[in-house]
């Protein structure tokens, strides 16, 4: 099993990490069913860490746009063999995508190492049991909630206000006890947000890096990707780890993808050039 602080670790390294997902749900927009059962989530986890994930993240609860909430006990069923599973079995760091305090403790104790939170710890309870889990936590900025989240997201100035929500969520969380080296923040690509907002909240992208937190990434086969595949003539896949590269040469640290594979080949070539050395 990993050590908790293996994603800590990991971010030292300077290098942008691979987060692959994996959905025990019936429902998600990208795979929807297609790893439900626990067997069949746990070979595709497997998987994804031969094809070069540094992270594994796994959900049992639907985040698309118009998803319906689940039960409490029905996330558990779904999530926890897969993590008790994985931890005992990988060697990389295990999160949990829920906004449930009682998930978020269920699934530390099987051996998660990060809660992967869309709400940014406002369910109640969530910021106390954080506090009280003490592991890394990402804050994600959504518009709204998921069953209504793409109905006519308005903003102002997007960047501004995605930076000043996750800056102060981030304060909230150092104020009840979670030090600010356990917090990264995610924009949320997608969660409330149109095509525009999605394309200016990667142009502005910078401005989240300033706070000094690492930044995820979660671009992967969303509507903004599809736009950009179909007006390109581009495969959702290749185009999904283009948009990550832009966003980790804009300071993001880790990426949340469905295919790892043409990800990890399109990272370690601008690798190879970014940090070449003359011989």
């Amino acid at each position: 099993m990993p050590e908790p602080c293996g994603l800590r670790r990991a971010l030292t390294s300077g290098r942008a990490l691979i987060m692959g997902v994996v959905n025990v749900t019936p429902d998600s927009f990208s795979d929807g069913g297609r790893y439900r059962g626990a067997q069949a989530a746990i070979s595709h986890a497997r998987q994804l860490v031969r094809e070069g994930a540094d992270i594994i993240d796994v959900g049992g609860e639907s985040t698309r746009p118009g998803a319906q909430l689940v039960s409490t006990i029905e996330e558990l069923d779904r999530v926890l063999p897969v993590i008790e599973t994985l931890a005992d079995n990988l060697d990389v760091p295990i999160s949990v995508d829920t906004s449930k305090p009682e998930v978020m403790q269920a699934a530390v104790a099987a051996g998660a190492g990060l809660i992967n939170d869309v709400l940014a710890l406002r369910a109640p309870g969530a910021l106390e049991t954080a506090v009280q889990l003490q592991v890394p936590v990402c804050l994600m900025h959504m518009q709204g909630a998921p069953a209504t989240m793409q109905n006519d997201p308005t903003y102002g100035d997007v960047v501004s206000e995605v930076v000043n929500f996750l800056s102060a969520r981030t304060q909230a969380c150092s104020d009840a006890g979670l030090a600010q080296t356990l917090l990264l923040t995610d924009p949320g690509f997608g969660f409330g947000k149109t095509f525009i907002h999605n394309r200016s909240l990667l142009a502005g992208l910078g401005r989240l890096v300033a706070l000094g937190l690492p930044v995820v990434v979660g671009l992967s086969r969303k509507s903004f990707a599809r736009t950009v595949a179909q007006a390109s003539g581009g495969g959702l896949a290749d185009v999904s780890a283009v948009l990550g590269l832009l966003a980790v040469q804009r300071g993001a640290r880790i990426m949340r993808v469905h295919d790892v594979a043409v990800t990890r080949k399109v990272l370690s070539v601008w690798e190879t050039v970014q940090y070449a050395t003359d011989n």
